[in-house]
C-alpha cells in the first residue's frame, strides 16, 4: 500500500510490478508496448530486462525462472504476432502449473474491432489456457489488475495469467495507488482440508500392508519437501516421483524408489500394481503414469492429495481425496500415523530395481559400446556437478534420459516441459534458471532437434551474459519419434533424419566457447573444460544413432507388456 501519484499508466505498471516484488522481466519491444518499453528505461536499476529473440522464448525464459526461484515469471510483449508468439508458452505454464504474467501490448481502444495493424484478440485466444485473461483499456485499472493477476497466478494451483494494456491505457495519467490482492470472491485458491478425509487417509495407511507414495510436482510447489520426508519416514513409506517430481526427494534417500511412467523404473511401476494402498501427492495421474486405465492399481485404495479439487476422480478413481493445501495437509496426515517397519516391502523394490540395473542401467551409463551412449554423458554430468546442478532439458530421449540418469541432492532442481512435452523449451528455459539462481551451475540437456525450435536465443545468453551450460545429444535423428518408428512402424524413419549444421561454428558465431565430442576418452576432459568455463558453454557429443530410452511401457498397455531390452 502506498500513497496516491499521478504518473502514466506506463509508469503505473512498473510501479506495480516493482510493488510485487519482480526482479526481471523477460521481453521483446514493438510498437504497441512502447510506452511502456520507454517507463521502463527509467526503472532498469530496480527490473531487469531480459531482451530475447522470440516471444515464445520469452514466455520459457519466464518459466524456468519461475521454476528455479519459486516466483512469478514476468514476460512483457507487444500486440499482434508478440502476443500470439506467447501461445505456446503459456500453454506449457498452465499444465504444468507455472506462475506467470504475460503483459501485451494492445492498439487503441477507439481502433478495437477493426482489424488494425497488428491487432488481435488476444484475450480470446489465451483464455482457455490461462488462469485469467483481462484487457485493461483505462489507466485507472492499471494497479487493481496487475495486484489481482499476481495473486491468481501465484495462488493455489499456479499457473499463467494474461493481462492486454490498450495503447491509451498506457498513455494515460492515473492517481497511482497499490495494494496487493488477498482474495477475490468466488474464486478459492485451495480447499479448506477435511478433518474427515485427514483421519481416513491415516486410518488407512496405519492399517496398510504394502503402501506406496506416488510424489509429484505438487510438493515443491507448495514448499512440502520437508513435510513429505517426514510422512514417508514416519509410516516408512517407499515413494516414486513423476517427470515433474524428479528433484522433490533427494536421490540418496533410502526411500526414493526411482521414477514413474512410460520410461520411469522398473521397481515403481510394477509395484504400482501389487501394492495395497496406493497415495498420489501432488500428482495428477496423468496418461504418461497411468497407460492402462482400465487395469491401472485395481488392487490398491487410492488416496489422493490434490490443492484442485478436478483433479481428483479425473483419470482415476480415488477412495479418499485429500484437497488442499500439501504442507497443511501432509501434516495432519502423518500427526495421526503409526509408526511403521515395512522393511521387507521396501526391500522388494530394490531386488527390482538391482534387475533394471543389469539388464538396462550398465549398458546405457557403464558401456563398452562404440558410440557414445545419452545415459553415461547425463551421469558424467551429473557426477561432475556433484549431483548439485540445476538440470534442464529439452523434450525427447535427451529429456527421459536426464530425468533418469540425473541425480539431485536440491527441490528445484530438474525443469522441463512435461505436460504439453514442447520442443525448443530447453535453451530458454535454462536461460530464465540461471537468471534466478545464478549462484547454482544450470546444465541444458537437449537434441539435435530440440536445440533448432530455438536456436536464437544464443543471441540473448551472448546479449545478457548468461552462463549456461549447454549439452547437444546428438544422435542426427528426431531421436523419440526415430524410437517409435522402430518398434511400432517397422523401422520406417519417415522424417526423422536430420541433417545438422555446425553447432560449435554456430555457437562460436554468437561468441560462445564450443567443443564436439566424438569418442568416449575426451568425455571426462570436455565435461570438466565445459564446467570450468567462467561463461557459456556449448557440448556437442556425437551418441549412438538408434539408442534407446528404456524401459518403455508402450502406450495404452500396462507393465505387463514393458520393454527391456531392444529387439
Amino acid at each position: 500500500m502506498n500513497n496516491k501519484e499521478s504518473v502514466s499508466g506506463s509508469v503505473s505498471l512498473m510501479k506495480s510490478l516493482i510493488e510485487e516484488g519482480t526482479d526481471t522481466i523477460f521481453g521483446y519491444p514493438g510498437g504497441a508496448i512502447m510506452p511502456v518499453f520507454d517507463a521502463l528505461y527509467d526503472f532498469r536499476k530496480e527490473l531487469r530486462h531480459i531482451l530475447v529473440r522470440h516471444e515464445q522464448g520469452a514466455v520459457h525464459a519466464a518459466q524456468g525462472y519461475a521454476r528455479a526461484s519459486g516466483k512469478v515469471g514476468v514476460v512483457l510483449v507487444t500486440s499482434g504476432p508478440g502476443a500470439t508468439n506467447t501461445i505456446t508458452g503459456i500453454a506449457d505454464a498452465i499444465i504444468d502449473s507455472t506462475p506467470l504474467v504475460v503483459i501485451s501490448g494492445q492498439v487503441v481502444s477507439p481502433l478495437l474491432g477493426t482489424d488494425a495493424f497488428q491487432e488481435v484478440d488476444i484475450v480470446g485466444i489465451s483464455q482457455p489456457v490461462t488462469k485469467w485473461s483481462y484487457q485493461v483499456r483505462k489507466a485507472d485499472e492499471i494497479a487493481w489488475a496487475v495486484a489481482q493477476a499476481f495473486y491468481i497466478a501465484s495462488s493455489g494451483r499456479p499457473g499463467p495469467v494474461l493481462l492486454d494494456f490498450t495503447k491509451d491505457a498506457q498513455v494515460a495519467m492515473t492517481n497511482h495507488y497499490y495494494e496487493k490482492c488477498t482474495s477475490i470472491r468466488s474464486y478459492i485458491p485451495a480447499p479448506k482440508p477435511g478433518k474427515d478425509s485427514i483421519k481416513k487417509a491415516a486410518n488407512l495407511i496405519n492399517f496398510a500392508k504394502k503402501p506406496f507414495a506416488l510424489v509429484g510436482q505438487g510438493v515443491e510447489i507448495g514448499k512440502a519437501e520437508q513435510e513429505l520426508i517426514d510422512f514417508i519416514e514416519k509410516a516408512q513409506i517407499p515413494a516414486a516421483w513423476t517427470l515433474l517430481g524428479a528433484s522433490v526427494i533427494p536421490f540418496d534417500h533410502p526411500l526414493n524408489k526411482g521414477m514413474l511412467g512410460m520410461h520411469g523404473n522398473l521397481a515403481p511401476n510394477q509395484k504400482t500394481y501389487e501394492c495395497d494402498v496406493l497415495i498420489a501427492i501432488g500428482m495428477r495421474f496423468a496418461d504418461r503414469v497411468i497407460s492402462d486405465v482400465n487395469t491401472y492399481a485395481k488392487q490398491a485404495k487410492i488416496i489422493h492429495f490434490d490443492i484442485d479439487p478436478a483433479e481428483t476422480g479425473k483419470n482415476v478413481d480415488v477412495d479418499i481425496p485429500v484437497l488442499g493445501d500439501v504442507k497443511e495437509t501432509l501434516p495432519a496426515v502423518t500427526k495421526l500415523l503409526k509408526q511403521a517397519d515395512h522393511d521387507d516391502w521396501i526391500e522388494s523394490f530394490d531386488i527390482i530395481n538391482g534387475e533394471e540395473y543389469e539388464k538396462v542401467i550398465v549398458n546405457e551409463i557403464y558401456c563398452d559400446k562404440e558410440y557414445i551412449t545419452m545415459g553415461e554423458v547425463v551421469r558424467r554430468v551429473s557426477e561432475k556437478t556433484n549431483n548439485e546442478a540445476i538440470i534442464v532439458t529439452d523434450v525427447g530421449q535427451n529429456q527421459m534420459m536426464a530425468a533418469r540418469y540425473s541425480k539431485h541432492r536440491f527441490s528445484r532442481s530438474f525443469i522441463t516441459s512435461g505436460g504439453l512435452g514442447t520442443m525448443g523449451f530447453g535453451l530458454p528455459a535454462a536461460i530464465g534458471a540461471k537468471i534466478a539462481r545464478p549462484d547454482r551451475t544450470v546444465c541444458l540437456f537437449c537434441g539435435d532437434g530440440g536445440i533448432q525450435m530455438c536456436i536464437q536465443e544464443l543471441g540473448t545468453i551472448m546479449q545478457s551474459n548468461v552462463k549456461v551450460k549447454i549439452i547437444v545429444l546428438n544422435n542426427k535423428y528426431l531421436g523419440m519419434v526415430r524410437q517409435w518408428q522402430e518398434i511400432f512402424f517397422n523401422e520406417r524413419y519417415s522424417e526423422t533424419p536430420m541433417l545438422n549444421p555446425d553447432f560449435v561454428k554456430i555457437a562460436d558465431a554468437y561468441r560462445i566457447k564450443g567443443r564436439k565430442v566424438t569418442t568416449r576418452n575426451e568425455l571426462d576432459e570436455a565435461i570438466i573444460e565445459m564446467l570450468e568455463h567462467n561463461g557459456a558453454y556449448l557440448l556437442v557429443v556425437d551418441v549412438e544413432k538408434k539408442g534407446m530410452v528404456l524401459p518403455m511401457i508402450p502406450p495404452g498397455m500396462d507393465v505387463n507388456n514393458i520393454i527391456l531390452a531392444k529387439y
